[in-house]
């Protein structure tokens, strides 16, 4: 299960990236996942709720992106999904494909929650 080391990395992005007397401030992370990176996001949430829960971090909720697989082919040069991780161009067959996306994981926000919000 390399959900597990995915969710340390993503706690150790934040860790970081975030001054560390705003630690308890994060409310949000963000992360995309690419429907062929071989990520399970049910698992990733699982293993970040389970490893963030004695930290600092423990209020922070993990929203998961998915970002479906989509292939360009440069035959035909029409834009398409396609069956997970199948190359071929369902137009016209041609194997002269460029993956557009699906293999994303990445963090991309981090939210902290304002010192408005205490106050409102």
């Amino acid at each position: 299960m390399h959900e597990l080391s995915i969710a340390q990395d993503i706690l150790d992005i934040v860790f970081t990236n975030v001054p560390p007397d705003d630690y308890e401030d994060v409310t949000k992370i963000k992360v995309k996942i690419g429907e062929i990176s071989g990520v399970i996001p049910e698992s990733l949430e699982f293993c970040f709720n389970a490893i963030s829960a004695e930290t600092q971090l423990s209020n922070a909720v993990l929203v998961i992106e998915k970002i479906p697989f989509i292939l360009k082919c440069n035959s035909c040069d029409k834009t398409s999904t396609n069956e997970m991780g199948i190359r071929i161009c369902p137009d016209c067959s041609g194997s002269d494909t460029t993956v557009i996306s699906g293999t994303e994981l990445e963090v991309t926000e981090v939210e902290l929650k304002t010192h408005q919000e205490e106050t409102a």
